[in-house]
C-alpha cells in the first residue's frame, strides 16, 4: 500500500464529502448550511490541490484543473457569504444564501469529477 496515494485519495474524497454536506439542504435556508463546513470544505480542498501539484502526468493535470476549479468556486461563495453577512444591507437573505449554495454546487461537481477520476485511475493500474 503507497501511504502517498492513500492521503492523496484521503483528501479528495474529504473535500468531496466535506462539499456535499455544505451543500445538502434547502437553497434558501442558512440554517440549513453551516459557515464552518463551508470554510472546512475550502481549507481541505486547498490541501488536495496542494498534494496534485507533484504528479506529472496527463490524469494530474486534469486532477490539478478540477481542484483548481471547486478552489475558485469556494473562495466565490465565501467571499459571497462574508459579503452578504457584513456588508451587504439585507444580510444573509435567501437570494444571498442561494448565490453561496449555487457556487459550491459547482465546487461540489469539480470533486465529483475528480473523484471519478480517481477511480477511473485506480481500475486502470496494473500491479
Amino acid at each position: 500500500m503507497n501511504l502517498e496515494k492513500v492521503i492523496f485519495g484521503f483528501f479528495i474524497v474529504l473535500a468531496a464529502t466535506l462539499n456535499f454536506g455544505f451543500f445538502v439542504g434547502d437553497i434558501e435556508n442558512p440554517a440549513h448550511h453551516d459557515i464552518y463546513e463551508l470554510f472546512a470544505a475550502l481549507v481541505v480542498s486547498l490541501i488536495a490541490t496542494v498534494l496534485k501539484f507533484g504528479d506529472r502526468t496527463q490524469i494530474g493535470a486534469v486532477h490539478l484543473s478540477t481542484s483548481l476549479v471547486a478552489d475558485l468556486q469556494l473562495i466565490a461563495a465565501a467571499l459571497v457569504w462574508g459579503y452578504a453577512a457584513h456588508v451587504h444591507p439585507g444580510g444573509l437573505s435567501p437570494e444571498m444564501t442561494a448565490r453561496v449554495v449555487s457556487l459550491s454546487g459547482g465546487a461540489l461537481f469539480a470533486n465529483v469529477v475528480s473523484v471519478v477520476i480517481l477511480i477511473a485511475e485506480t481500475i486502470m493500474q496494473r500491479r
